[in-house]
């Protein structure tokens, strides 16, 4: 046998929900079988649980690693755990057939990866994997070897900017903090990622969380903060387990608690559970909900960093941001600013999906063009249909259509066009999508989310949504395209805070660069998507159909007929344009047009 081996399993959401830990229990099963996992070898045969690998969908991935050298496997179940423990770790010969492919590595290779460098690599819920990585020496050089105005200044030349959402400089905001005069000052993780299609904040604490828990020391240190919060979506069952289990083990190294690293210097984090409202990403609707009010936002300003939570100055960041803290520590300001663009500093980790070969959870450096995240990290559209448009941003963010595919992503990049960073989400589009559709969608999302506080964001959305609703329904009136820029801008420069500021973006970007699909709807009554259905016309092919019944037994109205094993037919005076139909053919025969 090997005189190493490791074996890593992906154990994060994504890897568990595809049956990584049955895949974890095969392995010791086997092992034990095999007479490795016995005390005598134990240590030269090492299997844990690792985070998110990024290329979710082969999950579960799992990596061999056989005196250094390191064998990935993609789709990996627990049947064939007994194979890969026989051929590839006894008998040191790796199973050809369910190794990745080069696109895996394509996938990897033109990435940047420091935020995720080490998830994959280590057990997160190991403290002594995470100091095997330099875990906590940027901490403790910070608060032994420097003052914190030195750290505040270290983090200004970075040039790092806040990664969720508003792409404020953080070494400002934390000057702002510290140049506060009070007795107390607190410094929050936001960790309540809420956009849809988003999972870049959950994969960090899921897979590092003790890169987060030290940036958060070292922001405490250089604001002067006493007490810290991390404020956490219940929705993420693993990764709340992780971060309290990181911060018991950090607490009992001292890490955490009273005189750190041997200073006078005291910091005690907590974790606060989100109930999964989406306002409560704001700042200062997320300080309410701590404490114990509605989470609702109030009027800038004063701003939190002058006046937070209990109306003491306060920092809030969120996960990505203070896991950039240790390595620009560690590595220096000059380090980090080495990639990046002029104005956007170091690396944007970003989730990945939508109509794309490759979806998972990527990190590239500011200013990567939106081709080469598309194409090469992406692997292109799947289906090989066509590149339409990208929504960035979340449902706060706008579309990018494919005029701009060269765009450079970073936060002056993606303004120019009228979209966002935002913490990071990107869905791609392609021709079978109706982006008259895709606004109506993100818009429900906003404003079911609306907290109802101020009229323009309860009431303006409300309206926008119904008149996208009456538009797909093949009700819309000439005019409405107005009505809506005009109404859009109207909540845009009204609300209260970001969510109703930021909600009519994607509307606003459609109209700017799909307005021919809203005309199509509007004076034409079709969609050429052929997506929403109250616009399209339903028909059965008789060539096609072998008459198994599955749409007529699908069809609420009977509007559908025929003898079994013959061809049926769709009576449109009584079709109610529903879908059902389409959906249910496994023939291909139902079509829309």
């Amino acid at each position: 046998m090997a005189s190493e081996i490791i074996i890593n399993v992906c154990m994060g959401t994504g890897g568990i929900a595809a049956g990584g830990d049955l895949v974890m229990g095969a392995f010791i099963k086997e092992l034990d079988a095999a007479g490795i996992g016995n005390a005598v070898v134990k240590e030269k045969c090492r299997l844990h649980k690792v985070g998110c690998r990024g290329f979710c969908a082969r999950d579960v991935l799992v990596d061999i690693t056989v005196d250094s050298h390191v064998s990935t496997y993609q789709y990996i179940q627990p049947d064939m755990v007994q194979r890969l423990v026989r051929e590839h770790i006894v008998g040191a010969r790796p199973v050809q057939e369910w190794l990745v492919g080069e696109d895996y590595h394509i996938f990897h290779d033109n990435q940047t990866k420091r935020i995720l460098a080490d998830l994959g690599r280590i057990d997160p819920e190991s403290i002594d994997e995470y100091l095997a990585v330099d875990g906590y020496k940027a901490a403790e050089k910070a608060l032994t070897t420097m003052k914190p105005e030195e750290v505040v200044r270290t983090v200004k030349d970075s040039g790092l900017r806040g990664r969720g959402g508003g792409g404020f400089p953080t070494g400002l905001k934390w000057s702002f903090c510290a140049a506060v005069n009070a007795d107390q000052r607190y410094i929050i993780c936001n960790a309540d990622e809420g956009d849809p299609g988003a999972f870049m904040d959950r994969s960090v604490v899921e897979g590092n969380p003790h890169a987060v828990i030290e940036g958060m020391i070292i922001g405490a240190f250089a604001i002067g903060a006493s007490v810290g919060y991390v404020y956490i979506r219940a929705e993420y069952p693993l990764a709340v387990d992780r971060l309290r289990l990181a911060l018991r083990h950090a607490e009992a190294r001292g890490f955490l608690g009273e005189n750190l690293f041997g200073t006078d210097f005291n910091l005690k984090i907590k974790v606060k559970l989100g109930a999964g409202a989406f306002v409560c990403g704001e700042e200062t609707a997320l300080i309410a909900s701590i404490e114990g009010e509605r989470g609702m936002p109030r009027a800038k300003p004063p701003f939190p960093a002058n006046k937070g939570l209990w109306d003491k100055p306060t920092i809030i960041n969120n996960v990505e941001t203070f896991a950039n803290i240790p390595q620009i520590i560690n590595k220096g300001p000059e380090w980090y600013a080495s990639v990046g663009s002029e104005k956007s500093k170091g690396t944007k980790v970003i989730a990945l999906t939508g109509k794309i070969r490759n979806t998972g959870l990527i990190e590239i450096p500011m200013g990567m063009p939106l081709k080469d995240i598309i194409y090469k990290i992406g692997g292109g559209i799947e289906g090989d249909r066509l590149f339409k448009a990208v929504q960035t941003g979340g449902p706060s963010g706008g579309c990018i259509p494919q005029q701009h595919i060269d765009l450079p992503v970073d936060y002056e990049g993606l303004a120019s066009v009228g979209s966002m960073m935002g913490s990071g989400g990107m869905v791609v589009l392609d021709e079978t999508d109706c982006m008259v559709n895709i606004s109506k969608f993100f818009l429900e999302f906003t404003q079911a989310e609306s907290c109802g506080k101020c009229v323009p964001c309860r009431i303006g959305t409300k309206r926008l949504l119904e008149i996208l609703t009456r538009i797909t329904e093949g009700k819309g009136r000439e005019g409405d395209i107005e009505l809506l820029q005009m109404l859009a801008e109207d909540v845009r420069d009204s609300s209260l805070c970001g969510l109703g500021m930021s909600a009519p973006n994607p509307i606003i970007s459609t109209i700017r660069y799909f307005r021919h699909e809203y005309e199509a709807h509007i004076k034409h009554k079709k969609c050429p998507a052929k997506v929403c259905n109250k616009l399209l016309t339903f028909f059965i092919r008789a060539d096609m159909c072998v008459g198994c019944g599955m749409c007529a037994r699908a069809c609420s109205v009977n509007a559908i007929s025929g003898e079994k094993k013959q061809p049926h037919r769709i009576d449109n005076s009584l079709c109610i344009q529903c879908g059902s139909c389409f959906d249910a053919c496994k023939f291909s025969a139902v079509l829309k047009e």
